[in-house]
């Protein structure tokens, strides 16, 4: 017999009880399901940030700030034209400063160069009251003095970096006597006077070429040199018409204390000279 209690016991308690369990499991996967959504979008950001920000910049606050190179060796001078009719061949030094323009394999600096074509010495009294009981020795120098800016064409990479420049500038050729202590042992002592004989001003420019080869290599971007380059090269400078003594001892033929330019053997021709160049390249800074 069917009774309302038994239906209670077993038919409606038991589906009540069926349904209370039923809505415990979906509350549970509720919270579940939001706790997973909840740490899905505190995570989403910062997954977002580290895909998309920008990589932090590499620290080069010890690098050098400079980008260029130096060159520097001996220099020879070999007249060219009416030049070789008066003066010899002579010999010198040459330094070189230059900087790149940005990336492109160009260089803008400055050229120096230093070389004498005759040289004379010679041992006198020290004054005619004293006699040769005081000698002193006199040495007379023929010299020429340039300064070019350059623009040079050459590769920033490579072991082998052939290089064109072009120069414009001045030559300043001057004509130099000084007198130095003249110790019993033959050796030279401190300058005792010296004086500019005579010089002249020329107009100069011309072309050159060579190559800088890699000797040393530092890869190290906070190292000032990057790498040392054996240096070959030639310039060829064609100058301007001026004045200059040739080679030779300067004496006061008319003995009135002086030399006057009708005692001097000035030569007046363009100033054109053959240099060979060879020494060293110093690389800066940046390289390959």
């Amino acid at each position: 017999m069917f009774s309302v209690d038994s239906f209670s016991r077993s038919g409606f308690l038991g589906f009540g009880f069926s349904h209370s369990r039923f809505s415990t499991t979906k509350a549970l996967l509720a919270s579940l399901l939001l706790l997973a959504g909840a740490a899905l979008l505190a995570a989403t950001p910062a997954a977002g940030q580290d895909k998309f920000a920008a990589p932090d910049p590499p620290d080069t606050s010890g690098a050098p700030n400079i980008s260029g190179q130096v060159s520097g060796g001996i220099i020879g001078g070999v007249p060219v034209g009416g030049l070789r009719q008066n003066v010899g061949t002579g010999g010198g030094i040459r330094l070189s400063l230059a900087g790149w323009m940005d990336q492109r394999p160009v260089l803008l600096g400055l050229d120096v160069g230093f070389f004498g074509y005759g040289h004379v010495e010679e041992e006198v009294p020290f004054s005619s009251t004293v006699g040769p009981r005081v000698p002193v020795e006199v040495s007379t120098s023929n010299n020429v003095l340039e300064t070019h800016l350059t623009a040079r064409l050459q590769s920033r990479t490579g072991r082998f970096r052939p290089y064109a420049e072009a120069l414009a500038g001045f030559k300043y050729l001057f004509t130099r006597t000084r007198v130095d202590e003249d110790d019993f042992g033959g050796n030279l002592g401190d300058e005792v006077a010296s004086s500019t004989n005579f010089d002249d001003f020329a107009l100069s420019g011309g072309v050159g070429a060579g190559i800088d080869i890699q000797v040393y290599r530092q890869d190290n971007p906070a190292k000032e040199v990057r790498r040392i380059d054996l240096h070959l090269g030639v310039q060829y400078l064609l100058g301007q018409e001026a004045e200059y003594l040739t080679e030779g001892a300067l004496s006061d033929q008319n003995g009135n204390g002086q030399l006057d330019r009708s005692e001097l053997d000035v030569r007046r021709s363009r100033t054109t000279f053959l240099q060979p160049t060879f020494g060293v390249t110093v690389r800066l800074a940046d390289t390959d």
